[in-house]
């Protein structure tokens, strides 16, 4: 696949994807309590199925690479980068590699949420300095 090919399908695809999720939390959040994040929730459980469902229909479907590269990579990737997660963390374990999925799934809330806290004290203090 030609470089600009790939450069337009992950930019069509991200730029749909992107909206939808800013679309969908927008909606969502004029209805849903405020106490619990209920949009980024639903959006990265429907990514998650999304991921899984379209992975599997796609490969027995075959279509045109730029297909799954629009869809799998470019959406998905635009809408949530969860579903990704949740994907090769179930690939891992599927292969039978579940100590390195167990590894993944742990490493990426625990490092995740410790890459945040970093990255909030950081901005506070530097914040703070100015």
């Amino acid at each position: 696949m030609e470089p600009w090919v790939k450069v337009l399908m992950l930019t069509l695809g991200g730029a749909l994807g992107v909206n939808a999720r800013y679309w969908l939390g927008d909606w969502m959040s004029r209805w849903s309590s405020p106490l619990f994040p209920w949009a980024t929730f639903t959006i990265n459980i429907t990514g998650s199925f999304a991921i899984g469902f379209l992975a599997v229909v796609l490969a027995r479907w075959l279509p045109h690479p730029h297909v799954r590269m629009l869809v799998i990579v470019g959406f998905l990737g635009g809408y949530t980068t969860f579903s990704s997660y949740a994907y090769e963390s179930l690939t891992l374990a599927e292969r039978g590699e579940v100590g390195l999925a167990l590894a993944y799934v742990a490493g990426s809330v625990v490092l995740g949420l410790t890459a945040v806290t970093l990255g909030v004290a950081l901005a506070r203090v530097l914040g703070a300095a100015s």
